[in-house]
C-alpha cells in the first residue's frame, strides 16, 4: 500500500481530517497502535500483506520515539509491550473459570458411529448438525480479555489449573492486544491452540544447528518448548502460530446459539479461526469431513492429528452434558499413527534421476500411517549424522499421508552395544562413478550423468527437450518403454533406433515410428550451445551453455577446461565450474560424448554444428546488459527478440530485480512489468529495442 493511499478500513478509524491535520502526539500514538495492529492482523492472520517490512518498522520505530516521549501513554495492550519482558524463575498456576477438559477419541468408523447413535438417543432425535473442524497438533491454551483488553493467558494443565505464559503469549503476533470491537465484552475467555507451521519449525531448526544448539524433533515439541521458555525473550524469537476453537467463559458477549456462530464471531474480532472448519449433518457428513480433510493433510502448512466433532446447538450441548473428564457433544477423530518405534536393520544409498545420493535406512516392517513401512529416508549424510542414524538402532519413524518415510530420531536408551557407524560411499553403487559433494549443497551427487543407468531416463528427457535437441516425439512414455525394454542403455543408443523397433512399441503405428525417425535425423545438425546444454550439467542452464559455446567455440576446449579457464567465462563462478570439471573428469561421459559427435561412418551418431569462432575477448553492444522480456510484442517472437539481444553479447533473463538492466513489455505485459515499474528498472518497447540495435550497428 502506497503512502497515499488509504484503506477504507484506516479512514474509518482515524477520519478524512486525520490526512489533511497534524494530530498531537497523544493522537498520533492512537493512529499508529491501530495501524500496526491491522498490519499484524493482514499480515499474520490474513497472510496478506499490504505494506512493506520497511514501512511498518518506520512506523514501529516511530510508536517507540512516541511513547519514550510520553511515558505516561504507554498502555499494556500496545505493540511495543508485545515483546520481551522480564525472566519469571517460574510459572505461578492460574485456575481455569470454565474447565478445559479433555475429548475422547475415536480410532474407527465404528466408533464414529457409536458416538453419532449416543447423540441422537440422548437428544432423541434422527439427525444431528454437527460443527466439524481439524484437530491442531499443538498446546491448548485459554486467552482471558476484559474489556477487549488481553489480560491473561494460561496453559490447559489438569483441565482445571494451568501455568501463567502471558507474558509468552503476547509475543505471538496472531493474537490480538485488543479486540476489534466497539463495545467489547467486560469478559471473554478464547480457548485456542499454539502451534508452529511447519516451513517456520524447519527455518528454526536451520537455525538451531547453525549456531549448535539443540533442533527440535517434531513442531508440536518446538512450541511446547517456546511457549514454556522463562524468558519471554527467547519466546519471542520462536515463530508461534494461534488458532482459536471456542469460548470459555464470557460476559456481555452476543446471544450465540451455535458453536458455527461462536467461530464467526471469534472471526469478526480478529482472532485467527480455521478455515477448514464446517458444518455437517449425521455419521455420514462427519466421516465425509474427516476424509476431505485427511487427503489435504499433507499439504496443510501446519500439523494436525484428527478431526473434532462437536454438536452445534449450544442448548443440544447443554442437554447432553458431561461424562467424567470429557463432553458427550464433542469427540475427537484420530488419524492413524504417524509415528511408531522400529529396528534400523540396514542403511544403504538410492540414486535419484538426478544423480542425488540418499542414505536409506532399512526397518524392521512397522505399521505406521496406515501402511507397512520397511524403509525410511535419511535424507543427506548430514542430516545422518545430525541424528546419529546407526545400524541397530532405535529409531521413531514418521509417515504424513502419502509422503515418503522419514527417521525423526533415535531412541539412544535403546541403542545396542553394537550399533554401527554407515560410511557414505565414494562411488555411484550404480555406475562407478565418483561421488561429489558441493559446498553450498547439502546432499552428495553422482558424477556420472548421462552415462549412470539410474539417471538415464531423467537425461534422455531432458537431452530430448525442446530446448536442447528439439526431438519431436521424444517424450517421456517412449523413454520409459527404450529404457525399461533395454533398447537405449544412453543418449548414444537412441540415434541407433531403428524403424522395425520403435513400430513394435506400444502405442506406436509405423507413421509415428517414422517421425521419431526423422525427427532424430533432424536433430543432428544443431548448434554447440544446444548440444553443451543437452548434456544435463549439473548448474550449467541454457544461457551458460551459450557463454560457454561463444567464449570457447567447441566440445573439446570446454571438457578440457579447468576450474581457473573456467571462471573466465562470463557469468561462471567456482559452483558452475566445478560442477563442469566434475561431470567432464568422468571417462564415461567423455566416451557418449565422443559417440554423439563422431561421423556416422566411424560408428558415431553424428551431430554436428556449424563451427563457432571463440569468442573469449569479444565484446557485443550489448555485452553486461540484461534484459527481461515480457507481454508480446508486435512482430518479434520471443526467441528471436532473445536471439537478437544474446547475438550482440546481451542477457535475457527471466525474472526482473536491480540487476536488470531492460524490460521489453509487450502486449498483456504482466508482473514483471509491474516488478520493473516498483524498482526503477528501464521499460522499453520492440521498437525502443530494435533502435537500440541499430543505433549501435
Amino acid at each position: 500500500m502506497s503512502q497515499d493511499q488509504q484503506s477504507p478500513l484506516q479512514a474509518g478509524l482515524f477520519g478524512e481530517e486525520s490526512l489533511i491535520s497534524q494530530p498531537t502526539d497523544e493522537a498520533r500514538i492512537s493512529q499508529i497502535r491501530d495501524l500496526i495492529r491491522l498490519y499484524d492482523f493482514q499480515y499474520y492472520v490474513q497472510d496478506a500483506p499490504t505494506v512493506s517490512d520497511n514501512e511498518y518498522d518506520g512506523l514501529f520505530r516511530e510508536l517507540q520515539a512516541l511513547e519514550a516521549k510520553h511515558p505516561n501513554l504507554v498502555t499494556p495492550d500496545s505493540p511495543t509491550q508485545r515483546v520481551g519482558g522480564s525472566p519469571v524463575r517460574a510459572f505461578s498456576s492460574i485456575t481455569h473459570r470454565v474447565a478445559m477438559l479433555s475429548l475422547n477419541n475415536a480410532f474407527g468408523d465404528d466408533e464414529l458411529n457409536a458416538f453419532d447413535k449416543r447423540v441422537r438417543e440422548g437428544l432423541g432425535l434422527n439427525q444431528v448438525e454437527y460443527a466439524v473442524e481439524p484437530k491442531f497438533d499443538g498446546l491448548a491454551i485459554t486467552l482471558t480479555y476484559e474489556n477487549g483488553i488481553f489480560t491473561q493467558g494460561a496453559t490447559r494443565g489438569d483441565g482445571y489449573t494451568g501455568e501463567d505464559v502471558t507474558h509468552n503469549l503476547k509475543t505471538i503476533r496472531s493474537i490480538p492486544q485488543r479486540l476489534n470491537f466497539h463495545k467489547p465484552p467486560k469478559l471473554l475467555e478464547v480457548r485456542g491452540e499454539v502451534l508452529m507451521f511447519k516451513a517456520d519449525f524447519d527455518v528454526l531448526n536451520q537455525q538451531q544447528e547453525s549456531r549448535g544448539d539443540k533442533v527440535f524433533a517434531n513442531p508440536r515439541n518446538a512450541a511446547a518448548g517456546s511457549l514454556r521458555q522463562l524468558d519471554p525473550n527467547i519466546t519471542a524469537t520462536r515463530p508461534l502460530s494461534f488458532f482459536a476453537y471456542g469460548l470459555g467463559a464470557n460476559d456481555g458477549v452476543p446471544e450465540l446459539n451455535t458453536h458455527s456462530a461462536c467461530m464467526d464471531y471469534l472471526e469478526s474480532l480478529r482472532l485467527p479461526v480455521s478455515n477448514l472448519r464446517a458444518v455437517v449433518e449425521g455419521a455420514e457428513g462427519l466421516l465425509g469431513f474427516y476424509e476431505k480433510v485427511g487427503a489435504q493433510r499433507a499439504c496443510l502448512p501446519f500439523d494436525i492429528d484428527g478431526v473434532v466433532y462437536k454438536v452445534n446447538s449450544l442448548a443440544q450441548q447443554a442437554e447432553l452434558g458431561f461424562v467424567s473428564r470429557a463432553p458427550r457433544w464433542a469427540i475427537a477423530h484420530k488419524f492413524p499413527a504417524e509415528e511408531a518405534l522400529t529396528i534400523v536393520d540396514g542403511i544403504d544409498v538410492q540414486v535419484g534421476r538426478t544423480g542425488a545420493i540418499t542414505p536409506v535406512a532399512r526397518l524392521k516392517p512397522v505399521f505406521v500411517g496406515g501402511v507397512t513401512v520397511t524403509n525410511a529416508t535419511l535424507h543427506n549424510e548430514d542430516e545422518m549424522r545430525r541424528k546419529d542414524v546407526r545400524i541397530g538402532d532405535t529409531v521413531s519413524i514418521r509417515r504424513a499421508g502419502d509422503v515418503i518415510p522419514e527417521v525423526v530420531g533415535v531412541v539412544l536408551e535403546k541403542r545396542p552395544s553394537n550399533a554401527l557407524l554407515f560410511t557414505m560411499p565414494t562411488e555411484c553403487p550404480v555406475c562407478g562413478s565418483h561421488i561429489k559433494k558441493q559446498e553450498d549443497e547439502a546432499v552428495a551427487r553422482c558424477t556420472g550423468g548421462i552415462f549412470c543407468a539410474a539417471q538415464r531416463k531423467q537425461a534422455m528427457i531432458h537431452f530430448a527437450s525442446r530446448k536442447a535437441m528439439d526431438i519431436e516425439g521424444f517424450g517421456d512414455k517412449l523413454v520409459e518403454q527404450l529404457v525399461d525394454s533395454n533398447l537405449a542403455n544412453n543418449l548414444a543408443d537412441i540415434y541407433r533406433l531403428d524403424f522395425r523397433v520403435l513400430a513394435n512399441l506400444d502405442r506406436m503405428a509405423e507413421k509415428s515410428a517414422q517421425n521419431i525417425i526423422d525427427a532424430l535425423e533432424e536433430s543432428k545438425k544443431t548448434t554447440l550451445a544446444r548440444f553443451i546444454y543437452a548434456l544435463g550439467i549439473r548448474n550449467v542452464g541454457e544461457a551458460t551453455a551459450k557463454d560457454l559455446a561463444r567464449y570457447f567455440g567447441n566440445v573439446e576446449a570446454i571438457q578440457d577446461a579447468n576450474i581457473e579457464q573456467l571462471q573466465q567465462v562470463p557469468d561462471v563462478g567456482p559452483i558452475v565450474a566445478e560442477s563442469i570439471v566434475n561431470f567432464f573428469s568422468e571417462a564415461h561421459n567423455r566416451e557418449i560424448i565422443n559417440s554423439l559427435i563422431s561421423p556416422i561412418e566411424l560408428g558415431g551418431a553424428g551431430i554436428h554444428w556449424d563451427a563457432v569462432a571463440a569468442k573469449s575477448n569479444a565484446t557485443g553492444v550489448f555485452t553486461g546488459k540484461t534484459f527481461v522480456l515480457t507481454g508480446t510484442l508486435p512482430t518479434l517472437g520471443r526467441e528471436d527478440a532473445k536471439a537478437l539481444i544474446e547475438n550482440v553479447g546481451g542477457k535475457v533473463s527471466g525474472s526482473v530485480s536491480k540487476k536488470t538492466d531492460f524490460v521489453v513489455a509487450g502486449a498483456d505485459a504482466g508482473s514483471k512489468l509491474t516488478k520493473a515499474q516498483e524498482l526503477g528498472v528501464g521499460v522499453i518497447d520492440e521498437t525502443d529495442l530494435l533502435k537500440m540495435l541499430s543505433d549501435k550497428e
